[in-house]
């Protein structure tokens, strides 16, 4: 730590007021704060079945996903991790015999992850306790109509900071509702044309 003194001019107002406070800031703090509470209280949920949330989270996201199966850039992206940090979850998950690495039939250079059995297990045993967690400490606090408004302004808010998780969304929706084209123009191949 330094001994040179503050300059009074920067510990004068660190923050205007009228900064601090703005509704901005509030809100971004009120998301980081309701995250890492939420966070909190299903950590030891997923502890007590030998799973991480980041390694639930790949599996949410391999599961959710057509054919209970993602590329792995794919899933890369979606989790906002990279390559490497996505390989060696990958590896950990398919040591515990939870997920299965697939290379493309027609491309070398793309594998898939798929869920396995003991994926779809570990999921199916988890879900009960991690729904009641979600609904006790979070989606239980608000209203129908609230949770509407909060879903519909947090996938607006993802599309522009994270759109590869948007664009699995709406595959998705298109692959199980039978439409022949995705509900947002692009969707589809933007997600597919990569890699």
């Amino acid at each position: 730590m330094s001994d040179t003194p503050c300059p009074s001019t920067a510990c004068d107002d660190p923050c205007p007021t009228s900064q601090c406070n703005d509704p901005r800031v509030t809100a971004m703090e009120l998301l980081v704060d309701v995250q890492a509470g939420v966070t909190a209280r299903l950590t030891p949920v997923l502890d007590a079945h030998g799973i991480s949330g980041h390694d639930f989270d790949v599996l949410m996201r391999i599961a959710r996903s057509p054919e209970s199966s993602l590329r792995m850039s794919d899933l890369a992206r979606q989790t906002a991790s990279s390559t490497s940090g996505m390989t060696r979850v990958v590896d950990r998950l398919e040591r515990r015999g939870l997920v299965a690495r697939e290379p493309h039939p027609s491309d070398r250079r793309v594998h898939y992850v798929r869920l396995l059995d003991g994926g779809s297990d570990k999921l199916a045993a988890l879900m009960p306790e991690v729904l009641a967690a979600i609904e006790h400490w979070f989606t239980g606090q608000l209203s129908g109509q609230c949770l509407e408004q909060l879903l519909t302004g947090l996938r607006t808010v993802r599309g522009v900071v994270l759109p590869e998780a948007e664009e699995a969304d709406l595959a998705r929706q298109h692959a199980t509702s039978g439409q022949d084209e995705p509900s947002r123009a692009g969707g589809l191949e933007a997600a597919t044309s990569e890699e």
